[in-house]
């Protein structure tokens, strides 16, 4: 309805549009829901003319955080550029990257396969601001040179409320990639370490003053990761995609039962829109969407002994833990529907049905 009154998708509606915000999120919404069979034929149709509109066009945008802004230079260079006067633009570049993941697999689900190739071949864009020198996004400037002076702990400035210690991870639609560009799980694996290991330093000089973000992440005591804003809230799973499974899980039990609690002040940031309790839901259960509009769930580790999710049509899906030391988040294997499960993830399609998830 907001499209069809507007002629914009909603980004940050409070209500009506609001300039607040950046990327084009709408987008992993949209394909998400109609991924997982919850929007109908003729909406799937103009949702996607939407989302293909927030891709293309620059001319008409009511406020800034509608659309994408700099997307004429996204299309043409293929990364927003940090001379340009348009702020927050490796975040930027990312944000829309994984946004073309999200439309094209929209558009394949939909049969429109050259769109699909397109925007699937768009969302490695992400590869052009980050610098295989220091391993980190970084800002690029318009003639392709990477911005200098460089310091990954800068909070804003090319980023969103944050600094590239926390974007380098806006890679949802491709980790595998950011891997390789890393040098390989090892060197992905210390490259999670040393977000961890860090002292909590910064550089507010983009601000002018030390934002709550900021004064959140020092607060936490866990180096440079911020969990009291939303971009690195997935971090943790990705050690997942290193090999070293048991580290997120120790990190999981450490956020849940050290960052959140049922008190006033029981979040260690911001709620923004239900996101920073959706995580600790979802990691409470054992498992995460780190990247919507796929078909998976990546593993955790279980906080409860048993779980009961109740499903439409009267199904039900069971969530155990059996654990020989009630204080060990670590899981030794998963199995579902009492057979091993292979890797670390689980397909959608598992929750549609009567099932049991057994970590042990």
């Amino acid at each position: 309805n907001a499209y069809k009154e507007s002629g914009w998708l909603p980004e940050w509606a409070s209500p009506g549009h609001r300039d607040c915000m950046i990327g084009s999120n709408s987008a992993s919404i949209i394909a998400d829901a109609y991924l997982k069979g919850n929007i109908e034929a003729a909406d799937a149709e103009i949702l996607l003319e939407a989302m293909l509109k927030n891709a293309t066009q620059n001319e008409g945008r009511p406020v800034k955080s509608v659309g994408r802004e700099g997307v004429e230079y996204y299309n043409s260079l293929g990364y927003v550029p940090y001379d340009v006067k348009i702020n927050e633009n490796v975040a930027r570049t990312l944000e829309y990257a994984y946004a073309d993941y999200c439309i094209a697999r929209m558009a394949e689900k939909k049969g429109k396969a050259e769109i699909a190739k397109q925007y699937y071949e768009q969302s490695k864009r992400y590869k052009n601001v980050f610098d295989p020198e220091t391993k980190w996004m970084r800002g690029k400037n318009k003639d392709g040179k990477f911005q200098s002076p460089f310091n990954p702990l800068k909070w804003g400035d090319a980023f969103t409320e944050g600094n590239s210690l926390h974007y380098t991870w806006s890679v949802f639609q491709d980790f595998e990639g950011l891997v390789q560009l890393m040098g390989g799980k090892e060197a992905f694996e210390k490259k999670i370490d040393e977000v961890f290991e860090m002292p909590p330093l910064f550089d507010d000089s983009y601000y002018g003053f030390t934002i709550h973000e900021i004064r959140e992440m020092q607060l936490v005591g866990m180096g440079n990761y911020a969990h009291g804003n939303q971009p690195i809230q997935h971090l943790i799973y990705l050690y997942n995609y290193a090999g070293k499974p048991q580290k997120a899980q120790a990190k999981l039990r450490e956020v849940m039962d050290k960052l959140y609690s049922p008190t006033p002040d029981g979040y260690c940031g911001d709620e923004d829109n239900g996101q920073t309790s959706a995580w600790y839901v979802f990691s409470a259960l054992g498992f995460y969407p780190v990247t919507p509009a796929s078909d998976n769930y990546v593993l955790g580790t279980p906080l409860f002994k048993t779980v009961t999710l109740q499903l439409p049509e009267g199904k039900k899906f069971l969530i155990k833990n059996v654990s020989r030391n009630a204080n060990s988040p670590l899981v030794e294997y998963v199995q579902l529907n009492g057979k091993p499960v292979e890797g670390f993830e689980i397909p959608f399609a598992a929750f549609r049905e009567n099932g049991t998830l057994t970590f042990f």
